[in-house]
């Protein structure tokens, strides 16, 4: 059986996306081996899912529009630069949510304990809300990536959180295209 790898996120603005860019721009003056994530690409992912068969994928987008009737759009300030695991060894760039945290992260469990029912396991990690910028593959200038890190700022920028999107992932040597094959507004 087909199965198609996907995953649910938050829709952002184009607005942040650009300026999620812009961050990108500079902090590729490190020349850094990084994987960046192309901008249009970026989202506030809330599950990934993996593979899912199409039937199951129906399910889900019920259980997606249910989700939805539950939860009111928020506001989302996005605002710091940060890495994990730290700054000091970053594997994974990424900007952090300085308001809307708390309604992100219940919207987070509320899918999980949604999607329990359809087999998927609850994550052994805490979610945190971030939005990847790109991915550290070696050592190569991380001294000048992780001084950089440390001395940009992301400009504070607002958002309303109103849209879940459920979307398929098509991976290729290029990197991951995303398809919209369900979205949501919030109540």
């Amino acid at each position: 059986m087909q199965t198609i790898r996907s995953f649910i996120a938050l829709e952002l603005t184009s607005k942040v996306q650009k300026q999620l860019g812009n961050i990108q721009e500079e902090l590729k003056k490190s020349d850094a081996d990084v994987k960046w994530v192309n901008p249009e690409g970026i989202h506030l992912t809330l599950k990934f899912l993996g593979n899912v068969s199409p039937q199951l994928l129906e399910e889900i987008k019920k259980a997606l529009t249910q989700l939805a009737k539950s939860h009111k759009s928020f506001e989302l300030k996005i605002s710091q630069i940060g890495a994990f695991p730290t700054t000091e060894h970053p594997r994974v760039i990424w900007v952090g949510i300085e308001e809307g945290r708390e309604e992100t992260l219940k919207l987070a469990q509320d899918l999980e304990e949604r999607l329990i029912k359809f087999g998927f396991l609850k994550e052994k990690r805490a979610f945190k809300a971030h939005l990847t910028l790109g991915r550290v593959r070696s050592a190569r200038n991380r001294a000048q990536l992780k001084k950089l890190l440390q001395s940009l700022s992301f400009p504070k920028t607002a958002m309303q959180a109103e849209t879940l999107i459920l979307f398929k992932s098509t991976l290729s040597p290029k990197g991951a295209t995303y398809q919209a094959l369900h979205q949501v507004k919030l109540s």
